[in-house]
C-alpha cells in the first residue's frame, strides 16, 4: 500500500481533527462519504496518510503516542472519532523559541501551559528525527505569532529535505526568499495559513465576489470572530497578530471590486470567549450601494467548529504535495496554496482556484484517479 509520511509540528485541536479524520475515513464506503472535498486524489485516501513523527513542547503531550496526545488538555476540539488505535509515534520534544506567547505561560485551569521536563530539541535532533522516520512532509500547526519556531522548522524540513505545509500566518511560501530555498532543494511547498473548508475568509471572500459580480458597490464591511480555543487565547497577545491580520485582510481584499481603505475594511480575531471551546463564531457586516446609489447592507452570523473546519483542507492539501513530490516538482505548488490558503503568493479568485487545483490533481496523477 502507499502511503504519505508527514510529520507533525504542534499537537494542538487542528493536529487533533486531522488525525482523528484519517481514521475516520478509513474502510468508509466511498458512496456515502460527507465532508471531503476529495475522496481519492490519485489512488490516495485519506487513510492512507500516516504520522511517522510529531513534535510539541506540553509536558502534557511530550512523551506520549501521538493518538492520546491529541486528547490531552488543553485540547478542547470535538472529538468525533474516540476510537483511536495506538499509532506508535511518541510526540518528541520540539524547540519553545517564541512558540507560545508569554500571558500563556501562567494562564489558570487547563490553558497554563505546562512545559516539559525533557530538554528542547535542537535543529540537529529534528532533522535527525525527521531523515529517521522517513517523513515525507512536514506541517506546521504551530500557535499564530510563532515568526522564529515557524522559520526553524522550515529550515529544518529544508535540511532533512522534506516537502512543507506552512498552515499559519508566518510568510514562508509568500516570502520570495523562503520559496527560492525550496526551489532550490526541489522540494514542494504550500501555504501560508490553511483557509477553512467552510469558514469565515471563504464565506466573506464568496460575498466579496457576490459583490463585484452583482455590480454591487462594497463601501465598507467587518468581520468579528470569537472562539475559546489556545488559538484565540495565544491571539490575546496583539503583539503576535500582525501576519494573522495581513492575511486575514488580504484574503478579503484581493477579491473586491476595488481595494477599500484600512478605515473601511476591518477582519481579523476579535476576543477570547472561554466557555465557547473550539467553537468559533463569526460576525460578517458588508455595507454597499446598489441601482440608484441606493443603500443596503448584510449581517451574517456563521458558528463552526474551528479545527475540523480546517482538517478536511489538510487532507487535501497534504495529497496535492505527495503528487509533487511524485513528480518532482519543487518551489510553491501555486494552484494548491491559492484553493487552500489565506495569504498564497498568488491570489486570485476562489473559482479560479477551484480550477486549477482541479488541473493540477489531473496533471500530476499517475493513476488517472480523482474524484
Amino acid at each position: 500500500m502507499r502511503k504519505i509520511k508527514i510529520a507533525v509540528v504542534g499537537i494542538g485541536n487542528c493536529a487533533s481533527s486531522l488525525l482523528q479524520g484519517i481514521q475516520f475515513y478509513k474502510n468508509r464506503d466511498p458512496e456515502d462519504i460527507v465532508g471531503l472535498m476529495h475522496w481519492d486524489i490519485d489512488g490516495y485516501l485519506p487513510s492512507d496518510i500516516e504520522v511517522v513523527a510529531a513534535f510539541d513542547i506540553d509536558k502534557r503531550k511530550v512523551g506520549k503516542d501521538v493518538h492520546e496526545a491529541i486528547f490531552a488538555r488543553p485540547n478542547c476540539t470535538k472529538v468525533f472519532c474516540p476510537d483511536m488505535p495506538p499509532a506508535n509515534v511518541k510526540v518528541s520534544m520540539g524547540s519553545i523559541l517564541d512558540g507560545i506567547s508569554e500571558h500563556m505561560k501562567n494562564y489558570e485551569d487547563d490553558y497554563t501551559f505546562l512545559k516539559s521536563d525533557l530538554p528542547e530539541s535542537s535543529s540537529d535532533d529534528i532533522v535527525k528525527t525527521l531523515k529517521g522516520t522517513g517523513t515525507e512532509i512536514l506541517l506546521n500547526y504551530l500557535p499564530v505569532g510563532s515568526e522564529k519556531a515557524a522559520k526553524f522548522y522550515a529550515q529544518c524540513a529544508l535540511d532533512a529535505g522534506v516537502a512543507l505545509v506552512n498552515n499559519i500566518p508566518v510568510f514562508i511560501a509568500s516570502n520570495p526568499e523562503w520559496a527560492d530555498k525550496f526551489k532550490e532543494k526541489k522540494l514542494p511547498l504550500i501555504g501560508d495559513d490553511i483557509k477553512a473548508q467552510l469558514g469565515a475568509t471563504i464565506t466573506h471572500r464568496t460575498l466579496t465576489d457576490l459583490f463585484k459580480k452583482r455590480g454591487v458597490k462594497l463601501e465598507r464591511t467587518y468581520q468579528l470572530n470569537t472562539g475559546g480555543n489556545t488559538d484565540f487565547l495565544n491571539m490575546l497577545n496583539r503583539d503576535r497578530l500582525s501576519s494573522k491580520k495581513v492575511s486575514k485582510t488580504e484574503a478579503v481584499q484581493s477579491v473586491t471590486a476595488q481595494r477599500l481603505k484600512n478605515r473601511d475594511i476591518h477582519v481579523g480575531p476579535s476576543d477570547y470567549v472561554p466557555w465557547q471551546d473550539d467553537q468559533k463564531i463569526c460576525f460578517i457586516r458588508m455595507e454597499g450601494k446598489l441601482f440608484g446609489d441606493v443603500p443596503m447592507n448584510i449581517e451574517l452570523r456563521l458558528s463552526v467548529e474551528d479545527s475540523p473546519n480546517s482538517a478536511g483542507v489538510a487532507i487535501d492539501a497534504i495529497r496535492c504535495c505527495k503528487l509533487a513530490l511524485n513528480a518532482g516538482i519543487g518551489g510553491i505548488l501555486h494552484s494548491p496554496s491559492s484553493y487552500f490558503c489565506k495569504h498564497p503568493p498568488r491570489q486570485v479568485s476562489d473559482d479560479e482556484a477551484f480550477r486549477d487545483v482541479e488541473i493540477f490533481i489531473r496533471e500530476y496523477s499517475t493513476a488517472g484517479i480523482t474524484a
